[in-house]
């Protein structure tokens, strides 16, 4: 999952984490600190659309049909300019600091800027233009020099610390423990400790990083906008009917009518590296998608990358951490570097490994067909394809007929229902806004009470603007701190839109993509937190909700229910499901090594000493030394490494996908184990109470042993993907 930029409350700005409370305020209490928030809210008034409170149904919803770029930074300074304001009184209360008056008081701050920030989210992901990169550029220095105004702000530390050693600590509930030690950690990590001189040096940094940041994001983005590869009828060879006509819509939506548009996206190299007959288009595709910010031209992103290393190291050297890995994995699972990597050396030889093996059985067969070439990395997924047709009898494309995306869609749903006792309900198309007409909403209610839940909103659709991949955020998360608030969450995704009047079909990674994603959904839906700060996750953490959810696609219940076929309606043949279970670990060399060779350089680029890096070549030398296979190529290679390098939310946390992906296996298990399978009701409920609404209220290691009983196993992850359990 990728993070919406800079959407935080006013107290996760601060603390980057969260907690909750059910800590009971006095109605005197209550009153007099919503009034000194309110008061200083009110203190400047415009008809802005994006600072106005949310209105309309369903506890108010963002006005997305009246946002205008034009109100954009006028509404960001005037916000931060309030929330500002909000802080100074809280820091420069008279009364003795407690946890209302400080803590909770910072948690109901900056409502503003919060709101502002959903808009400012959705320019940056989903409508990204021109214009907006101007206004993203000029801003985030300002925001940055901002957050550090409100971390440097030595009165409001000082009361945050005298609460948190207060006698008052060992009063409060759990929850209250935990959010306000997120809070004091989270200034005493960012720079609040520091000498003058050193904050001063400090707030430097981050606003020269926010420039950095913004920079490398943009010109991935424009990579991605500027590289589009049209193709004739001629070129067409190998390649499914699905994907030709996505590709023609594609091209006629650009203005190249009679062509077809092969984008700089994922979503749309990955299946022509799969199918096309054309080895020499295919290694064009493959060259210009994995050169991203890698050209020698205005959007290249290696001088860039040189210097975020370099400030981000002098920077956690101010902390007294020996590296920036170090200072980052201190407040999450893994602990220490050292930790996260023995994971990784603990999979990586077995990874490799069998990517020799898939390699050997592609050349064999390319030699048996007479093709007289070396395996390259173009020709992966062309070859794999092939071989898993020869090995297993399973053609990806018969697959692919029987994975709608509505249908898809509505697999979802019943899993919700079946888990989290959900009910998904479109609303009527007008009654709540949307930023484009691809973006559909639906109603959350609880099946049995009727209560609302929420909305989900869902942007599929690949256009240009948005940004690649596919991620989950909210527009406002679940609160009962300061009046109940619902949840109103977001999926997004990329996929390529089938024809007029044709279903979009998608891949069994796309679709398992699609059951991920939906997973965070269900994170923000199911919430019972009571303050904003529990919504922040820990990084090694959070994707383990979601990779969880991508189970369920294999369930006999969804496979039976949704997926048929897009023609004649029938349910997908018993044969071709055997097939597809029989062959759920093939290539799984081939994924398991590109993803880690990103997670072990992430590692690597924050765990040496950045002066010695140039990224070109430290990324060739450390993967010559690692026994990179030839044949793969990193998932997301260094100068489109927008995980960690266009923000720091995965920043040395890259590994996490695979830290959280040992507690999927492990609660997998214990959902195959149960008497009911995966819709078993004790372990659905367990799930629920556990694993999906606590949010970070509770910490993950103790939250995951409430759930399974002990801590995760390793050898789960490797039964997994079907790589040997040794002595681990």
């Amino acid at each position: 999952m990728k993070k919406l930029i800079l959407s935080l409350t006013s107290a996760a700005v601060i603390a980057g984490l969260s907690a909750c409370s059910d800590v009971k305020q006095t109605a005197d209490q209550a009153s007099a600190e919503k009034s000194m928030v309110s008061d200083v809210e009110t203190a400047v008034k415009t008809d802005n659309v994006l600072t106005a409170a949310f209105s309309g149904p369903y506890g108010g919803v963002p006005a997305f049909d009246k946002m205008s770029l034009a109100d954009l930074k006028p509404a960001l300074e005037e916000s931060m300019a309030i929330n500002l304001k909000e802080i100074d009184a809280i820091a420069n209360n008279s009364e003795p600091p407690t946890f209302e008056n400080t803590i909770v008081a910072m948690e109901r701050s900056g409502s503003q800027l919060t709101r502002v920030f959903r808009y400012y989210g959705i320019w940056s992901s989903n409508k990204s233009s021109d214009e907006f990169r101007k206004i993203q550029r000029e801003m985030a220095p300002k925001l940055s020099a901002f957050n550090s105004k409100i971390i440097q702000n030595d009165a409001l530390f000082a009361r945050v610390k005298a609460v948190y050693e207060s006698d008052e600590m060992s009063k409060l509930t759990p929850e209250e423990q935990r959010i306000t030690w997120l809070t004091y950690n989270s200034f005493a990590r960012n720079g609040a400790t520091l000498n003058a001189e050193d904050k001063k040096r400090y707030a430097e940094i981050n606003q020269r990083l926010a420039q950095l940041h913004t920079s490398f994001g943009n010109n991935v983005l424009a990579d991605e906008e500027g590289y589009v590869l049209y193709i004739t009828k001629d070129q067409l060879s190998g390649l499914p009917e699905s994907f030709i006509s996505a590709a023609a819509s594609a091209a006629t939506q650009r203005g190249q009518e009679g062509k077809y548009a092969i984008t700089n996206t994922r979503s749309s190299m990955d299946p022509f590296l799969t199918y096309s007959d054309e080895r020499a288009l295919r290694e064009k595709v493959w060259n210009t998608y994995y050169s991203r910010g890698d050209n020698a031209d205005e959007n290249d992103n290696n001088e860039i990358i040189k210097e975020i290393l370099k400030l981000r190291h002098e920077r956690v050297n101010l902390l007294g951490y020996e590296n920036y890995a170090q200072w980052r994995l201190e407040d999450r699972m893994a602990k220490t570097p050292d930790n996260a990597m023995d994971l990784m050396n603990k999979v990586w030889p077995a990874a490799i490994a069998r990517v020799k093996q898939e390699v050997a059985d592609m050349q064999a067969l390319a030699e048996k067909e007479g093709a007289n070439i070396k395996i390259e990395p173009w020709d992966y997924r062309y070859y794999a394809e092939k071989v898993r047709k020869a090995k297993y009898d399973l053609d990806s494309d018969e697959v692919k007929q029987y994975l709608q995306l509505d249908k898809l869609r509505e697999a979802m749903f019943y899993v919700a229902g079946r888990l989290f006792n959900f009910d998904f309900a479109p609303v009527d198309e007008g009654s709540v806004p949307v930023f484009h007409e691809d973006v559909k909403v639906w109603e959350v209610t609880d099946k049995t009470t009727g209560e609302h839940i929420g909305l989900w909103y869902l942007d599929p659709f690949s256009r240009p603007g948005k940004r690649s991949g596919a991620w989950a955020t909210t527009y406002r998360s679940h609160t009962t701190f300061d009046g109940k608030k619902t949840v109103l969450s977001s999926n997004n995704s990329n996929f390529v839109k089938g024809a007029e009047g044709q279903p979009t079909l998608i891949s069994w990674d796309d679709a398992e993509t699609y059951f991920h994603e939906f997973g965070h959904a269900l994170h923000f839906l199911s919430a019972t937190v009571k303050y904003p700060t529990s919504h922040s996750g820990v990084r090694d953490y959070t994707e383990f909700q979601s990779q969880l959810l991508e189970r369920w696609l294999t369930t006999d219940e969804v496979i039976n229910q949704y997926l048929v076929h897009h023609e004649t309606g029938e349910p997908i043949p018993a044969d071709l499901v055997a097939k597809i279970k029989t062959a759920a670990t093939f290539n799984e060399g081939f994924k398991t090594t590109e993803y880690m060779a990103s997670a072990i350089m992430d590692l690597l680029y924050h765990t040496t000493d950045p002066s010695q890096i140039d990224p070109d070549s430290f990324e060739r030398e450390q993967l010559e030394k690692l026994g990179m296979p030839s044949e793969v190529v990193m998932r997301h290679r260094t100068t489109h490494f927008g995980h960690i390098f266009s923000g720091e939310g995965y920043s040395s946390g890259y590994y996490g996908y695979m830290w959280a992906e040992v507690l999927t296996s492990d609660a997998a298990e214990a959902f195959a184990e149960a008497e009911g399978g995966f819709y078993d009701q004790e372990m659905a409920d367990k799930l629920v109470k556990h694993l999906f609404s606590v949010r970070n209220a509770v910490d993950p290691g103790e939250a995951y042993r409430a759930f399974r009983g002990r801590d995760a196993d390793v050898k789960a992850l490797m039964r997994d993907r079907g790589f040997p359990v040794t002595d681990l």
